[in-house]
């Protein structure tokens, strides 16, 4: 067996809830802005932070939310997504971060898989959520913004209460949903140990100014990369974290000239930008410090371009869902173009030939696999899952290929699993054909992704229309695109006469990718 161990110094991993250790330093600064809406200036202070948590908190536990209590939270990056986050966590609930680009349909699926029993979302998709809970347990929405007609997320203050007790080793604190390795959405089981660990294994790889940073958030707080890395990374850091609810390149820039923001965390599309648009010159970025790209690889040609332009360095990191979720990023003064960093602290990394089970050499080809404090419980009510992606030695099997070099530097090269990833975003196969399939004109159907320069890869349908059927690409993507999220729908199509499969009947996608 060939371990790769991290050059990193290891960290003590303190056993707290997580909530209690993002805020571990508000004591030391107060009246630090913690959260500010990029859109309307509205700041709450690290202080005011901690007391909105509190208060949430208590006035959950008077509904009877506590443990074994699921709330699901649908919105766009506000501070107030914070809030709600943390309330759960401290009332001993678990929280589920839903899409809210999601149609009602996946929102459903979602809200019954995680057996949620309260929803809070915004005015915006209210129409969304009345047609989701159609069919759950849920009777009330509860609105950030207090929408008409729903319960106002503030009316439910009241007095706060401390952490209720739970064992941060097992209490799953947040189930966001993630494809795995291939498959249908599965909800992930973190644990508070799992969040405060990947935080604290960041401490020498991501290090922050003691005297405050200010840090833009536009990569969703849904999304494990939003989640962690910004949200709670940066409130558990002192950093000053400013909202933005969607991107948009202009406001983004405008933001960060405004705050003289000083970390940009961002996926390889918003990179490609700094590389290449001319609006770029438009704005001061001379604050920034660094630019850090992940959810996606980033080549190494458009990272240096990007850092020659704005002035500070552009590094990436690797992660997934289900490691909570870094295992690797690029620490200070160890950059290296193209690849994702080293192994992260109190973390060992193999690379595994998926053929053979053979471990790999320096600069040898294989499936990266991750053992550490990081690693998920598990799939919620999926053992099957589990038992396939993390096995009995605890490794996890991250389905990407990899290489390791000399230096600890490891580089994706490839793909194992079928996961198609559009700016940053999973896109299942799965859910994709099964869906198609459904269509009067479709008779078979294999989707894979087409790399693409700024989305990274684009999802193309491969139809095989059935008998005397004739639907159009248009007839397709509007019936996909009333199904699904946006990031979701189809891209391309191409009518073919057959699907390859094996003898099993598997799809043989390379044979797909071979013919693009």
């Amino acid at each position: 067996m060939i371990i790769h161990n991290s050059p990193l110094p290891p960290v003590e991993i303190p056993g707290v809830p997580i909530t209690e250790y993002v805020l571990r330093r508000t004591s030391a600064h107060p009246e630090r802005p913690a959260l500010i809406d990029g859109t309307s200036g509205r700041t709450y202070t690290f202080s005011e932070l901690s007391d909105a948590i509190h208060r949430l908190a208590g006035g959950l536990a008077d509904r009877g939310f506590g443990p074994g209590n699921t709330l699901a939270l649908m919105a766009p990056n506000l501070p107030e997504y914070a809030i709600v986050f943390h309330a759960v966590a401290v009332a001993g609930g678990t929280v589920t971060t839903i899409n809210p680009t999601y149609g009602a349909e996946e929102v459903a699926f979602q809200l019954r898989d995680a057996g949620a029993t309260e929803l809070v979302t915004i005015g915006m998709f209210i129409d969304v959520a009345t047609a989701a809970i159609a069919e759950t347990p849920i009777t009330e929405i509860i609105t950030i913004d207090a929408a008409d007609g729903t319960t106002p997320l503030m009316s439910l203050l009241a007095e706060p209460i401390g952490q209720v007790p739970l064992d941060p080793m097992e209490s799953v604190v947040v189930l966001p949903y993630s494809s795995g390795t291939t498959g249908l959405p599965k909800g992930v089981m973190l644990t508070h140990h799992n969040l405060v660990a990947n935080i604290a294994q960041c401490d020498h790889a991501i290090v922050y100014s003691p005297d405050g940073e200010v840090a833009l958030a536009f990569l969703p707080f849904f999304h494990i990369y939003g989640m962690q890395v910004l949200m709670n990374g940066l409130l558990a850091n002192g950093v000053t974290v400013v909202t933005l609810p969607r991107f948009d390149l202009e406001q983004a820039l405008g933001l960060v000239q405004q705050h003289r923001i000083t970390r940009l965390f961002a996926v390889p599309p918003v990179v490609l930008a700094l590389a290449k648009h001319p609006i770029i010159d438009q704005f001061d970025l001379s604050s920034l410090t660094q630019v850090f790209s992940g959810a996606a690889p980033l080549g190494a040609e458009i990272a240096l371009e990007a850092a020659g332009r704005i002035g500070c360095e552009v590094v990436q990191g690797y992660g997934m869902t289900e490691l909570s979720p870094v295992s690797h990023t690029t620490p200070p003064g160890m950059f290296k173009p193209g690849t994702s960093g080293v192994t992260v602290s109190n973390t060992e990394s193999r690379i595994v030939d998926p053929d053979t089970g053979e471990d790999q050499p320096v600069d040898g080809r294989g499936e990266l696999w991750v053992r550490g404090p990081q690693v998920m419980k598990g799939y919620l009510n999926n053992p099957e899952a589990t038992a396939s992606t993390i096995d009995a030695d605890g490794w996890l099997h991250t389905g990407d290929v990899a290489v390791i070099d000399a230096e600890g530097h490891m580089t994706i090269v490839d793909r194992v699993k079928e996961l198609i990833k559009y700016k940053g975003f999973q896109v299942p196969p799965a859910e994709l054909e099964a869906l198609l399939v459904t269509h009067p004109g479709v008779m078979d159907v294999a989707v894979i992704g087409i790399a693409d320069d700024e989305a990274g890869e684009l999802p193309k349908a491969f139809v095989v229309a059935a008998p005397g059927a004739a639907p159009s690409v248009e007839d397709l993507q509007a019936f996909v695109a009333e199904h699904v999220a946006t990031y979701k729908q189809i891209r391309l199509v191409e009518f073919v006469d057959e699907i390859p499969k094996s003898a099993s009947g598997k799809i043989l996608r390379r044979v797909l990718r071979d013919r693009g």
